[in-house]
C-alpha cells in the first residue's frame, strides 16, 4: 500500500460539477488500495473575491483578520469535496490547516511553515479514511490562523508529502504540465516531460504561475519529486525531480512576469551602508527585492533602482519614500509599466553565448533592455510592459523553433 498526496487547484474545484469529478478521481485512486491525502485550494476566484470584500470594508485590512477571512475559501472546498466522496460511499474527513498539524511562523498573509505534526493525518489514514486538507493555511505559535501566500496550497501539498513520507505527490491544475512558455500567449509552446528542481524554482521565481517558488524550494531541500498534470486530461504531465547538469537543455523555458514594478532612488549618497539601510527596511517588512541596478557614482552620489512584485509596490514605495527623505535623495519614483522576461536552462552553464542570443532577438525587435540579472541557469531582462508578449514570442521562437 502506498501513500499518495494529490493537490487540486482552484480551477479544478471551480464549481459543483468539477468537485464531483475530482471526487471520482480521488476514489479511483483509493480503489487501487492506496492511502490518499488530498490538498485543495479555494473554488475558482474565491480568494480574490474575499480580498476584494475586505478592501471594501478597509482599504488596508489588518493582516491577521485578512488571513482569517481568506482561509475560509479552502474550508468550503474541503467540506464540499468530503460530501461528494461520502455520497459515493467512501469515508472522508476534512481538516483545516491547524487540525492537520501545520504550524507556521507569525508573518500573516505570507507565513512560512515551521513544522508539520502528521499524527492526525496518519491516524485517519489508518482508519481507512480519505483525508482532505485545506491548503494555503496553518496556525502560528500565537494561535492565529495564517496563510502561506499566493500558491500556498502547492507548499501545503509538498510539505505534507514530506511529513508523511508519501510515495507519490501529484499537483493537479488546469494545464497538462509545465510548458516551454505560456501556451496562452505562444500556442506553439511544448510540454516539458522532465525538469530539474533548479529550473522549476527559477521558473516560479520568474513569474511562471505553475508552482509556488517556496513549494519548489521545500521539494528540492527534502528531495520530494512531484508530478504536475491536468485534472481534466490524462495526457502530458511534467515530472519535477533532481537532474544532473548534463541532462539539462540549453534553454528549458522562457517566462514573462507582467506583475513587476521598479522603484528608483535618485541622487543618494554613494557610501558604505546606504544599500544595507534601504534593503534592510524592506526586508523587515517581508518585501522581496528582485533585480537591483546601481549607476556609476557622480560626485559621491548615485541612482539606485530595484524591482518588486506589483502586489508589494504600494508598501515598498511608502517605505522607500521614507528612506529617501532620511537619505536626502533628490527623488524616489515608482514605475509599474514594466515586465520581466527570463530564459532558464540547466545547460546554460556549459554553453556560452546564450545571453547574447537573447539580447540579439530583443535588439532586432527594437526592444530596449532597462535592467539585466543573471545566474548560472537564468538570464532576466526588464523591458516595457507593452513589449512583453512580443518579446516572449520572439525569444521562444529563437530557442524552440
Amino acid at each position: 500500500m502506498s501513500k499518495i498526496v494529490q493537490k487540486y487547484g482552484g480551477s479544478s474545484v471551480g464549481d459543483v460539477e468539477k468537485i464531483k469529478a475530482v471526487a471520482e478521481k480521488i476514489i479511483k485512486e483509493k480503489k487501487t488500495g492506496n492511502d490518499v491525502v488530498v490538498i485543495v485550494s479555494a473554488m475558482g476566484k474565491t480568494t480574490d473575491s474575499l480580498f476584494s470584500l475586505a478592501r471594501q470594508i478597509n482599504s488596508m485590512p489588518p493582516r491577521r483578520e485578512l488571513d482569517l477571512l481568506l482561509s475560509t475559501g479552502e474550508i468550503v472546498s474541503v467540506a464540499l469535496l468530503c460530501m461528494a466522496i461520502e455520497n459515493s460511499g467512501y469515508k472522508a474527513i476534512g481538516l483545516p490547516g491547524f487540525l492537520a498539524g501545520i504550524y507556521t511562523d507569525t508573518v500573516h498573509t505570507r507565513a512560512k511553515i515551521k513544522k508539520i505534526d502528521p499524527k492526525k493525518i496518519l491516524y485517519e489514514l489508518a482508519n481507512d479514511k480519505i483525508v482532505i486538507i485545506a491548503g494555503f493555511q496553518g496556525i502560528s505559535a500565537e494561535e492565529s490562523i495564517t496563510t502561506l501566500g499566493r500558491g500556498g496550497s502547492d507548499l501545503t501539498a509538498i510539505a505534507i508529502a514530506g511529513a508523511i513520507n508519501a510515495d507519490r505527490c501529484e499537483i493537479y491544475t488546469d494545464v497538462e504540465g509545465v510548458f516551454t512558455t505560456d501556451p496562452r500567449i505562444v500556442p506553439e509552446a511544448k510540454i516539458i516531460s522532465e525538469i530539474s528542481y533548479e529550473e522549476m524554482l527559477e521558473m516560479a521565481s520568474a513569474g511562471a504561475k505553475v508552482m509556488q517558488a517556496r513549494a519548489v524550494e521545500i521539494a528540492q531541500k527534502y528531495k520530494i519529486p512531484f508530478m504536475v498534470k491536468s485534472t481534466f486530461s490524462e495526457r502530458g504531465g511534467t515530472m519535477v525531480k533532481e537532474m544532473t547538469l548534463e541532462e539539462g537543455a540549453v534553454v528549458t523555458s522562457v517566462t514573462l512576469d507582467e506583475h513587476q514594478a521598479k522603484i528608483t532612488f535618485f541622487n543618494v549618497p554613494d557610501k558604505p551602508g546606504i544599500a544595507a539601510q534601504i534593503f534592510g527596511e524592506l526586508g523587515k517588512e517581508n518585501i522581496n527585492v528582485d533585480i537591483i541596478v546601481q549607476n556609476v557614482s557622480k560626485q559621491d552620489h548615485t541612482d539606485l533602482s530595484f524591482t518588486v512584485a506589483s502586489s508589494d509596490m504600494e508598501h515598498a514605495l511608502e517605505i522607500s519614500k521614507r528612506q529617501g527623505e532620511e537619505l536626502k535623495a533628490a527623488n524616489v519614483i515608482c514605475d509599474d509599466n514594466i515586465c520581466k522576461i527570463t530564459i532558464i536552462g540547466l545547460g546554460m552553464a556549459n554553453h556560452p553565448g546564450v545571453a547574447a542570443r537573447m539580447f540579439k532577438v530583443l535588439a532586432e525587435e527594437g526592444i530596449n533592455i532597462e535592467m539585466i540579472s543573471t545566474s548560472e541557469i537564468r538570464v532576466s531582462c526588464v523591458i516595457r510592459k507593452n513589449q512583453g508578449k512580443k518579446a516572449l514570442k520572439s525569444i521562444h521562437n529563437e530557442f524552440f523553433k
